[in-house]
């Protein structure tokens, strides 16, 4: 793999914290950011769904991509997330992040309006045309109603060079396993799903985009890395001690497990907003019961 290739091994979709009043806690994500960079984190994904994106207004977005670009000080590579189902309003909001700090976009499939194949493809084609910073796509067919299919999406890849990967949350291991193999030289693909990382970086993969590493960024990047380093026994291990946990996570929805996660150890206010809540009493005790004993 490229050496230069900026997105590879643990990479973390940022949460967004929040105040009790509802407002963004800033102190508490310079605090989250820290503790990513020193967990080991290898780069950050900011306004992904986990950062609870669909709530948060156009300047509040500008507002967090900023605030991170200027904590992270360039340490480690940063994508940010412009999703539409509307294609032009991708295309207008994409050039508010041509700009230095950011090493990467990530761009949806386009939701609710469930578009074709050659629909997906000539909207990620404008896409590709408008940004003058490489473009990762983004497959998650539980949350957009429709999946891009590999032709789709090698397609895509082979027609323009500014599309340098895909995270595939389809959990279909199968079509991760045909879009490694025929992908072209410049071309990566990032799960999408914690539990997957390790059986399909050990396919090829270049990476994860992780929900569960914004609580534990040293645990769950040893798994990652020592998959990378070839030590899949010593990965296996930790895998088995943390399977449990990753469906908790999103059992009530998503990041409203891992922020139980995170107030319980004093990194974030456990607020949401609306129309996400915080998760049930007998399930934040499941949560905490299981993340007993995990480290960082």
């Amino acid at each position: 793999m490229n050496c230069h290739y900026p997105f590879k091994g643990l990479g973390v979709a940022l949460v967004t914290p929040f105040k009790q009043d509802g407002q963004i806690d800033y102190d508490a994500l310079a605090g989250i950011v820290e503790n990513l960079i020193a967990g080991g984190t290898d780069f950050l994904c900011v306004l992904g769904t986990t950062a609870e994106t669909p709530t948060l207004s156009s300047d509040e977005r500008l507002s967090v991509t900023r605030f991170v670009i200027r904590q992270v000080k360039g340490r480690i590579p940063l994508m940010v997330g412009c999703s539409s189902n509307c294609t032009a309003t991708v295309v207008e909001q994409i050039k508010l992040y041509q700009t230095d700090g950011i090493d990467g976009i990530l761009s949806a499939v386009p939701y609710y309006n469930k578009p074709s194949q050659e629909g997906i493809y000539r909207h990620f084609r404008e896409i590709a045309k408008a940004s003058a910073k490489p473009l990762i796509l983004y497959n998650v067919p539980g949350r957009t109603g429709v999946n891009m299919t590999v032709e789709t999406t090698l397609r895509i890849a082979r027609e323009f060079p500014n599309v340098i990967g895909v995270k595939e949350a389809s959990g279909k291991i199968d079509q991760i396993e045909q879009l490694i193999d025929g992908a072209p030289d410049t071309f990566r693909v990032i799960v999408g799903d914690d539990s997957l990382a390790l059986e399909t970086i050990r396919k090829g993969a270049a990476g994860v985009i992780s929900v569960i590493g914004n609580a534990i960024p040293a645990t769950y990047g040893r798994l990652v890395h020592l998959t990378m380093e070839g030590r899949f026994d010593e990965a296996e291990a930790i895998q088995k001690r943390l399977m449990p946990l990753y469906g908790l996570m999103f059992k009530e929805g998503n990041p409203c497990g891992v922020k139980a996660v995170m107030s319980d150890r004093n990194m974030l206010e456990n607020v949401m907003r609306l129309p996400l809540v915080p998760v049930s009493d007998a399930l934040h005790s499941e949560i905490i019961e299981g993340f007993a004993g995990i480290e960082g």
